[in-house]
């Protein structure tokens, strides 16, 4: 009995220990995972805006090649179209589906080891092309190549940022890779050709200086990369908009460069439909001119519901959609009541310019002359509230109107009364003696 006592107990434990080593590891938040790192906010928030933060949600034992703010391009969905790739498969391509550590980067043969990535699990890499042969390289921890060396598909291991042990390990990189043999056509879900948002703008009508201003500082142009990906939602101030501006106000004074980093500010780099705007989630949301600028937290518009709409507040300026312009996947363009003046370039002093030349103008100065009073004020009254008596006496210049006919009545009664109480006392006792019985009469009657 005692032996197979010890049996038992030692076969619990191999169960619990095989279970422990077999089972999954858990899922990891890749999100809250580079939450702490600002130097790696851009890249984050290119997964935040694409499919792959999505299909991350349920993967462990992986390895993300992150590329810091410094080392992205200004405008990383171009950087892909450019490449004829699109932007979500660059992303997947940064994914290793291997947990790799900075030992075992030390510890890679010379040749290097061949490392699949998210990329090839969407069935569109032929090959080993969803793949990336990583190598140790001198005193780097390493470098990344395509299978397919051309322009744009190799980066170095600038170092490890951070790591969940055997769950995922966050390695920096110099810059985006771009996977190799990419066809276009292959995609299952081809994207649409680009969507012109300057004939959109045109066609909509009320849009006359948003178009013009697209156009003249070349910002259109960069839509059609961005598009691809996690699309564009294009915020567009009316007509109306641009002429509440007061004559001489900063914006048109501003160098042609700062103008185009006002029209970015206008765009987001993803695809919201109005109900997506209407139930954003995070309401802090990012815009080109934020992807520009190099650095999270700035050019950022907070997008909310209020009263119905939804409203957008800059910081300076708070405007509201006031209706869709343009609403097809991955383009969203929505008419604006004022122009988005970002805080980092304008000041809450130009908000009330703008706010000024919509108002009223304000009233005379204090020390300016009353107006007039209006002709009706001038009259004197028809009627005395009181008497004059009471008053002190109406003035010799003062034009007082006769009493009405009521008010002569009353003054009537109200004398009448008062001779009344002087006679009263004198005709009382005249009135009881006379009403007073004569009991003998009375009683000489009533024997009768």
């Amino acid at each position: 009995m005692r032996g197979q006592g010890q049996i038992s107990r030692r076969l619990v434990v191999l169960v619990v220990v095989a279970g422990l080593l077999l089972a999954p590891a858990a899922a990891v938040d890749v999100q809250a995972v580079l939450a702490p790192f600002p130097d790696l906010a851009g890249f984050a928030r290119l997964l935040a805006s694409s499919p792959v933060a999505r299909e991350l949600a349920g993967r462990s034992s992986l390895t993300l090649l992150a590329v810091p703010n410094a080392d992205l391009p200004q405008s990383p969905s171009a950087f892909a179209a450019a490449a004829g790739a699109d932007l979500a498969d660059v992303l997947r391509y940064h994914v290793l589906l291997e947990y790799l550590s900075p030992a075992d980067l030390r510890r890679l043969p010379a040749t290097g080891k061949l490392v699949t990535t998210l990329f090839q699990t969407t069935g569109r890499a032929s090959a080993d092309l969803g793949a990336v042969n990583v190598t140790a390289a001198g005193p780097s921890l390493g470098v990344v190549r395509s299978p397919a060396p051309f322009p744009g598909s190799n980066a170095t291991v600038l170092g490890s940022v951070t790591s969940v042990p055997y769950n995922l390990s966050v390695l920096a990189v110099d810059g985006l890779i771009v996977p190799s043999g990419f066809d276009l056509a292959a995609s299952e879900s081809r994207p649409p050709a680009a969507v012109n948002i300057t004939r959109v703008l045109a066609d909509a009508r009320g849009f006359n200086v948003a178009a013009s201003m697209l156009e003249a500082s070349g910002v259109a142009e960069e839509f059609e990369g961005d598009e691809r990906g996690a699309g564009i939602t294009v915020f567009v101030p009316t007509d109306d908009a641009f002429a509440s501006l007061p004559a001489g106000d900063r914006l048109q004074s501003l160098p042609a460069d700062r103008k185009a980093v006002v029209l970015r500010f206008h765009v987001l780099h993803s695809y919201y439909p109005l109900g997506s705007l209407e139930s954003i989630v995070n309401p802090l949301q990012p815009t080109l001119a934020t992807e520009y600028a190099s650095q999270a937290g700035r050019f950022t518009l907070n997008i909310t519901r209020s009263n119905g709409s939804v409203a957008i507040d800059t910081g300076v300026v708070q405007a509201t959609i006031t209706r869709t312009v343009f609403d097809q996947n991955p383009v969203a363009v929505f008419a604006v009541s004022k122009v988005l003046l970002p805080k980092e370039m304008f000041t809450r002093a130009d908000s009330a310019a703008v706010v000024a030349a919509a108002l009223p103008p304000p009233p005379a100065a204090s020390n300016s002359m009353p107006p007039e009073p209006p002709e009706s004020a001038r009259r004197p009254p028809t009627k005395l509230s009181s008497p004059p008596a009471l008053r002190g006496g109406a003035r010799n210049d003062t034009a007082v109107s006769p009493p009405s006919s009521s008010t002569a009545k009353a003054t009537a009664i109200g004398r009448w009364c008062i001779e009344l109480l002087y006679v009263l006392p004198v005709l009382l006792p005249l009135y009881i003696t006379r009403s007073k019985p004569v009991h003998n009469g009375f009683e000489k009657v009533g024997r009768r």
